[in-house]
């Protein structure tokens, strides 16, 4: 039996004639010159930093020469511009060569036209920022210190020109890409910016690269271009994937059939060192009129002509100044190097960067040598500026505007059509719900949203309410403001919404269940976070948030069993980012969803995280029970209630179940009893840890964590920051204070089981009073 690919919008084609027009044979010349140098620099920065990744740096390099110097629209001038093609290391274990790409592309134009180079040094790569390579912001080196050297990540980040996101963590590079791809499309209408996306084999294998390219198929990202460097070496294999008969050491298909299978079209390439077929492909890649993504796969080697290839030259290269060092700038400098700088191996760092800036300035020298060489690459650099230009790219008609988002999210001024009564009933992922939908519609579509098959099931798809039905799709659906990512697929959707949010011009937002959105979702939205931070050296800025719903959290999706109705996903999020990067949100209250949703959209943090539970709740008359208005959770902890009398102790109280059980079953057994309490409400800790400290100590005193017990519908370490006393948490409710997950069943019998129902609460709170005293 033999099996075929079914029907397919996408195309497969092989290049295997050269590009051969009039001007391509001066061209592929001047590419080989500067691919020289290029391949050497990379094993300059490698040799004085002794840590990179030189292999898929080389084996690229061509690649991306004949993207940045025949293919791409684009201003060197301005990195900041909207309309023009940007180039994403998916790869970011290649940040080594980007750096070097970036930091020669820069040097050889200045040569021969200035003009075309930014003045800002924040705006352009240079030779001294290549002093910077893998180096901590605080290195105290002096041509660091003197140069303002750029401390260049690891791998990429926004810090660096010309890079719009922060990539190279196991597979978000792609999703996140793509997110970029969606951004500008989106915005520019049918002939939008082309995102051209780097990536090898191994970048392939996890499993949210295949979600990813899911959504780009379904979606028909046709100005999405990836461009793989088969070089079937990673970390520890050289043989990654199947290659014709032979097996795989990790997967059983080729990079083809992988792109084909999810209706990407496919250009194969047999030589990607090869500039005439490369340059071919990359012709042709831009020719495709069927409405689908496109990967162009080139067959390359690891490491090729740098005298380490295969998986050794993945994460490793030659000792610092050893003679396989100079074997592998003789191409470039003559047989014996003359005149290369040297140092000893047990140099200093001193002497070691004073050696690299030297072993620099020999290598600007040779470039300003060569007029012919810079003159035409200028030339190439001037008239992809002239074709953006030419090609008058605006937003399109009907565009959403994100800030319209902010603007409309006023904590204090609750739009009337999502004003939620006394008496009414609705679940917290419900008025979610409608809070997206009205920002959205205010907006003109500037949120996105997608879910893991469950956009109906977590509400996020009220947020849509207005728009196209159907999936978003970018030329036959493209006014749907709803996301196809693969199915149940949170992992790539998170990586695809930080990607959309970092273009610029969207808020994305996907929906799950917490128990799985929030462990799944972490990796994308922490690198989103980095990369919103390091953006600032480049365009100074607030963030530019991304949401993750963690929907049907906690005890009352009981009837989904402990594998759904999790506890735990809070931790994960709260607190658990640099501060103003990220914004948990853990409302009781379904009115207080607007507020706390419009304060954390005016913090602008990277990444908004609301905690919302499945089952409708009573919209209780919080006046007629002397409860401060929903408002007031806009200062993320506020007092729920406040003794009438003598004090008997602190309650802190955090999660919807355990506050409706308190309210509606404890308060009354209390108020019997004659316990009186103050009790608070902790409604976001990030809003909290905003205000000034004056204010939060007037809200929390100190004193009132050193006495308080907690109940939460989460896990204990989620009380530390309120719960101080020994005392204290001791007698603190939670889900695992029994010491075992959790049962199935109705959400009341979860919560019973668990001892935090009313009764369950009201044993608790005696333990405590009576052992204070």
């Amino acid at each position: 039996m033999t099996a075929s690919f079914g029907p397919r919008r996408a195309d497969w084609i092989v290049v295997d004639r050269p590009a051969a027009g009039p001007a391509d044979g001066p061209l592929i010349e001047t590419l080989t010159a500067y691919d020289l140098l290029y391949r050497s620099l990379v094993a300059v920065m490698f040799n004085f930093a002794q840590s990179g990744h030189p292999g898929g740096s080389v084996s690229s390099g061509r690649i991306v020469e004949s993207l940045l110097f025949d293919v791409m629209d684009y201003d060197l001038g301005d990195p900041l511009r909207l309309d023009q093609d940007l180039l994403s290391y998916a790869a970011g274990h290649k940040a080594l060569g980007l750096y070097a790409m970036l930091g020669l592309r820069t040097e050889v134009v200045a040569a021969a036209r200035p003009d075309l180079v930014p003045a800002a040094v924040n705006l352009k790569m240079r030779f001294e920022d290549m002093l910077g390579f893998r180096r901590n912001p605080t290195q105290p080196t002096p041509l660091f210190r003197r140069f303002g050297s750029k401390p260049l990540d690891g791998h990429p980040t926004p810090a660096t020109p010309f890079v719009r996101l922060a990539t190279g963590a196991s597979g978000i590079g792609m999703g996140s890409s793509l997110g970029l791809a969606f951004g500008a499309a989106d915005t520019f209408g049918p002939d939008a910016p082309r995102v051209h996306i780097i990536e090898g084999e191994g970048g392939l294998t996890p499993g949210r690269v295949v979600e990813a390219l899911a959504f780009a198929g379904a979606s028909g990202l046709s100005n999405a271009i990836v461009h793989l460097d088969w070089n079937q070496s990673s970390i520890d294999s050289d043989a990654v994937t199947r290659e014709g008969a032979v097996p795989g050491d990790y997967v059983q298909w080729d990079p083809m059939e992988l792109f084909y299978l999810h209706d990407w079209n496919v250009v194969e390439v047999a030589d990607g060192f090869d500039f005439g077929l490369v340059l071919a492909a990359q012709r042709r890649a831009l020719q495709f009129d069927n409405g689908q993504p496109t990967a162009v796969v080139y067959r390359t080697v690891k490491g090729w002509r740098y005298g380490i290839e295969g998986k050794k030259s993945h994460g490793g290269g030659h000792k610092l100044c050893s003679a396989e060092y100079r074997a592998a700038l003789e191409p470039l400098l003559g047989e014996g190097t003359p005149g290369l700088p040297l140092c000893d191996a047990g140099a200093g760092p001193v002497e070691v960067e004073a050696t690299f800036w030297a072993t620099l300035e020999m290598l600007h020298g040779l470039i300003t040598a060569d007029g012919a060489m810079t003159a035409a690459i200028a030339a190439r650099v001037a008239a992809s500026k002239e074709r953006l230009d030419g090609r008058g790219l605006a937003p399109r008609p009907g565009a959403g505007d994100v800030e319209a988002v902010f603007a409309a999210a006023d904590p204090a001024a609750e739009p009337e059509e999502i004003r939620l009564r006394s008496g009414e009933n609705i679940a917290l992922r419900q008025q979610l719900g409608k809070v997206l939908g009205y920002l959205n519609r205010a907006s003109g579509g500037a949120i996105v949203v997608g879910a893991a098959d469950l956009l109906g099931s977590t509400a996020i798809s009220m947020a849509t309410d207005g728009f196209a039905g159907g999936y978003f799709n970018y030329r036959d659906n493209p006014d749907s403001r709803t996301l196809s990512v693969g199915g149940i697929c949170e992992d790539g959707l998170s990586c695809i919404l930080s990607g959309i949010s970092a273009f610029g011009g969207h808020l994305g937002a996907g929906a799950s269940y917490g128990a799985f959105l929030a462990p799944l979702g972490h990796i994308a939205s922490r690198l989103h976070a980095i990369g919103n931070q390091a953006r600032r050296e480049v365009e100074p800025g607030p963030n530019r948030p991304m949401m993750l719903i963690c929907g049907h959290a906690g005890m009352k999706t009981g009837e989904d069993g402990p594998t759904h109705a999790d506890p735990q996903a809070l931790q994960l999020m709260q607190e658990n980012f640099v501060r103003g990067s990220a914004v948990t949100l853990t409302p009781w209250d379904p009115a207080e969803m607007w507020p706390l949703v419009a304060a954390a959209l005016q913090a602008r943090p990277s990444v908004i995280v609301p905690y919302v539970t499945r089952p409708g709740e009573p919209i209780l008359d919080r006046e007629a029970l002397g409860l401060p208005p929903a408002t007031a959770a806009v200062k993320g902890v506020y007092r729920l209630r406040e003794a009438g009398g003598v004090r008997a102790g602190t309650l802190v109280l955090q999660g919807s179940s355990v506050a409706y059980a308190f309210l509606q079953e404890t308060l009354p057994l209390l108020e019997e009893a004659g316990i009186d309490l103050d009790v608070y409400y902790v409604a976001s800790v990030e809003l909290f840890d905003a205000l000034p400290p004056e204010e939060q100590a007037a809200i929390f005193p100190a004193d009132r964590a050193d006495e308080a017990m907690g109940i939460t519908g989460f896990t204990l370490p989620t009380l530390y920051r309120w719960i101080r006393s020994d005392l204290g948490r001791a007698h603190s409710l939670y889900p695992f204070r029994r010491g075992h997950y959790l049962g199935s069943g109705p959400g009341e019998m979860v919560v019973h089981e668990a001892g935090l129902d009313g009764p369950g609460q009201f044993e608790g709170i005696q333990a405590y009073v009576a052992a204070r005293g």
